[in-house]
């Protein structure tokens, strides 16, 4: 296979609620399949949706801070456990469409070592329905790391799916030179860029890294408006209601680091391209950072790929 038809959902999720959000994750992943795409990619933590109150609730961060617990404990409630009956429905959603699902979630553990933190992750399902990647985000950014733990090198690879060897990393992940190296030398063919939105900053990052890897980049962004948001922090209900917070910024990414599609901005939609995987290698002449324009004999990576939470 050659050419790879893929799409971005840039939606807004029902918002710290699981249950219909889901629902909604379904019927787009359906949607995908029937445009004919093999590969959909979602949003960062689009089940139920990015805590975007991090950066915005100058209350957030204070210690012992009732209305921050409570939040928690309602985004504890509202996350997805690993094997669940959620994952058993996006696994059934990929296998019943076959098609392959990347997916943004705040993942809980039920028992074991983590019981109580939760997790920044992003899930891979092949076509056929097996869960080939659960990947934790390594480094939580700024206030983030008040409400989600860090995850581990057990994930750091790209698997072989049905529309080639998929990769993905959250966020500012993109910025940790690392981790792309990490992701970079396991022969990413897509990789999936999951952003609360693409902004400048991100953008730029996902185009770097499309550019560096030498594969195709799906940079993802959803929407959230000021009446979302509101759920969690009340003080922004005097605005505009139905302002953007997150305009989605969706982008597809060439080999070279062009920009193929997008940015698309402030509406609901399904971004899709059609991938020619032969420039992977056209563009591989000029630069392959894990081949011929490395350099093994000054440079080693080692990358720590055990799960100290196996039981999680």
């Amino acid at each position: 296979m050659t050419v790879v038809k893929v799409a971005a959902v840039q939606a807004s999720p029902v918002y710290y609620d699981l249950a219909q959000t889901l629902e909604k994750a379904i019927h787009l992943i359906e949607n995908a399949a029937e445009q004919g795409a093999q590969l959909v990619a979602f949003p960062e933590t689009f089940l139920p949706g990015y805590p975007a109150f991090v950066d915005t609730s100058p209350g957030f961060a204070l210690w012992r801070h009732k209305p921050t617990k409570e939040l928690y404990a309602r985004m504890m409630e509202n996350s997805v456990a690993v094997p669940s009956a959620e994952t058993e429905a996006l696994s059934k959603a990929a296998k019943d469409n076959s098609i392959v699902v990347c997916i943004g979630c705040s993942e809980r553990v039920i028992s074991g070592p983590g019981r109580g933190t939760l997790y920044n992750t992003q899930l891979t399902f092949g076509a056929d329905g097996r869960l080939l990647n659960r990947h934790r985000k390594v480094m939580p950014t700024m206030g983030e790391r008040v409400w989600w733990g860090q995850g581990d090198g057990s994930s750091l690879h790209a698997v072989p799916t049905e529309a080639g060897r998929v990769g993905a990393l959250i966020c500012w992940e993109h910025w940790m030179p690392l981790t792309r190296a990490a992701l970079h030398a396991t022969s990413e063919d897509i990789h999936v860029a999951a952003w609360p939105r693409v902004n400048e900053t991100n953008l730029l990052a996902s185009r770097h890294y499309a550019a560096e890897g030498r594969c195709f980049v799906i940079a993802v962004g959803a929407l959230l408006r000021r009446r979302d948001l509101a759920l969690a922090d009340s003080s922004v209900l005097p605005e505009d209601p139905d302002a953007l917070l997150l305009d989605g910024a969706t982008t597809i990414i060439g080999p070279d680091g062009t920009i193929l599609v997008g940015p698309v901005m402030n509406e609901e939609t399904m971004v899709m391209a059609e991938l020619d995987l032969t420039r992977i290698a056209e563009e591989s002449l000029a630069l392959d950072v894990t081949g011929h324009y490395s350099r093994p004999d000054i440079f080693q990576l080692t990358v720590n790929g055990t799960n100290p939470f196996k039981s999680s």
